[in-house]
């Protein structure tokens, strides 16, 4: 069955609460989805975000964003009041996240409602018991950063960095309140996401959910199972993750992240691996895993180097990590972001998998890259105009060479750039590809002012776009005349 969807993040949904919750604005879009014809709505990492406000720097792969937790829902259970929902309101920017205001005040008026929860609640209870293998650590890490907020783990006392047992308990014992209030923040979460993925679901449409390739190193992740990475006797990375230099980057981008050991987590019953996606099949009904090819291999530099440049390629856990998948899993729907320079190896483990990759129309206008045109297209992958990562097609046409712009209006048939993001929206869903997803901005024709993420940057306007409000009958509408045509309803 072919289908479409959009790409929109849960932080660029509008409310009045400065970011996008899981409250009315996610039924309404929700709604506009049913109504546009889609069957898909793709959302990037959902949980806490550390460094720089990215998803993809998060405090734990496997928590769901507190920010995300809507007040009036909480209101309606009887947990906040009108007047405390209110403190949170947020009347400028709204089409960017107010990520410093949320810093400021979202926790302590949250912190309310957790005080007033009853722990004996029998579901909270069943939501504790059925994610301790996460939960406990989750919360005490949250405890413990909260009284050392910039401080790393791996620069926290002894007892604590190395998890001894007595220091474990010395703090547990100190910071019980924050962690029973983190573990209801959590529970509030979880109940609020599983209430808006059945109200989808009765809609026909599916979630998918994105896996980071990478975890953060200043996270409960690497501190609850510091074994399950590349970590010298300090409990610091002896590698990091990043890629090399390539024709967007002469030194290569330099991510940071600690590298998997993959021998401890193929020797055992997939360590880590395996809470992640546990934790992500009970989230989403399909799966983006970013950056697939660092499971054939992933490329890594020394610790303290000040670019990519020297780095080395090691070999990946390969095939024996998608049989742990299948073998642990099942036919879990997974996509693979298969998306850069692929070697074929990558290719043929992709083969192997039989996961969709994807392919971006972007790509396609650069010399060198015709594999992103359209009519070069395998019916087995997801088809986007952009990502999270790029820039929105009106945009990305605005800033090509003369030559490549000419190419990109004539291969779209374009008399000019608003009618070459129209006409990129609809070739992708015309394409062969089984899935086609479109980032809302480019339903929206909307410019660079929309761009979600900017690689290799932090800071800025990087993950703070949002809608001001529910796109009009008249767009879903004519979406939905589309996926009709092409025969994606």
């Amino acid at each position: 069955m072919r289908q479409a969807g959009i790409l929109l993040h849960i932080s660029s949904l509008p409310s009045k609460y400065g970011i996008g919750t899981l409250g009315e604005g996610a039924y309404r879009f929700a709604d506009f989805l049913a109504d546009s014809g889609c069957s898909i709505w793709q959302v990037l990492p959902v949980g806490p975000t550390g460094f720089g406000d990215s998803p993809y720097q998060s405090f734990s792969s496997f928590a769901g964003n507190p920010y995300f937790i809507d007040p009036d829902i909480l209101n309606g259970w009887g947990l906040l009041t009108d007047d405390e929902c209110r403190m949170l309101t947020v009347s400028e920017n709204k089409n960017k996240v107010d990520y410093g205001t949320l810093y400021r005040q979202w926790r302590s008026v949250l912190a309310l409602a957790a005080d007033r929860f009853p722990v004996s609640d029998a579901e909270y209870e069943a939501f504790c018991c059925e994610n301790a293998y996460w939960l406990e650590d989750y919360a005490l890490f949250d405890a413990i950063k909260n009284e050392l907020p910039e401080v790393s783990w791996q620069d926290w006392d002894r007892g604590l960095k190395y998890r001894e047992a007595e220091a474990l308990e010395a703090a547990r014992e100190k910071h019980a309140k924050r962690i029973r209030e983190t573990k209801i923040l959590q529970f509030f979460f979880r109940r609020q996401w599983d209430i808006l993925r059945s109200y989808c679901r009765e809609r026909g449409i599916s979630v998918m959910g994105d896996i980071p390739i990478y975890v953060a190193e200043d996270s409960a992740d690497v501190w609850s199972v510091p074994e399950d990475f590349l970590l010298d006797r300090d409990l610091r990375p002896t590698v990091v993750a990043g890629c090399p230099p390539d024709g967007f980057s002469e030194l290569g981008q330099l991510w940071g992240n600690p590298i998997y050991n993959w021998n401890r987590i193929m020797d055992g019953d997939g360590g880590i691996w395996k809470g992640r996606l546990r934790i992500a099949v009970s989230y989403f009904d399909m799966i983006r895993i970013d950056h697939f090819r660092a499971f054939d291999s992933y490329y890594c530099i020394q610790r303290g180097s000040d670019t990519a440049v020297d780095g080395r390629w090691e070999i990946g856990p390969g095939r024996e990590f998608i049989d742990f998948i299948r073998r642990e899993f099942g036919n879990i729907k997974l996509v693979a972001e298969d998306l850069g320079f692929l070697t074929d190896s990558v290719r043929d483990l992709l083969s192997y998998s039989g996961y969709p990759g994807m392919k971006v129309l972007e790509f396609g206008f650069y010399k060198g890259a015709e594999e992103y045109l359209l009519h070069n297209y395998p019916v087995n992958c997801v088809a986007y105009t952009g990502t999270h990562d790029n820039d929105t097609m009106f945009g990305h046409l605005s800033s090509l060479s003369s030559e490549e712009h000419d190419f990109a209006l004539n291969y779209l048939g374009a008399s000019d750039d608003t009618d070459g993001v129209q006409r990129a929206v609809r070739a992708v869903l015309g394409s062969v590809a089984k899935y086609a997803v479109i980032p809302m901005q480019d339903i929206l024709v909307l410019g660079t002012e929309g761009r979600m993420n900017l690689p290799g940057t932090t800071g800025g306007d990087n993950w703070r776009w949002r809608m001001t409000d529910i796109p009009s009958q008249e767009v879903s509408g004519n979406f939905r005349h589309l996926c009709s045509l092409y025969g994606r309803i």
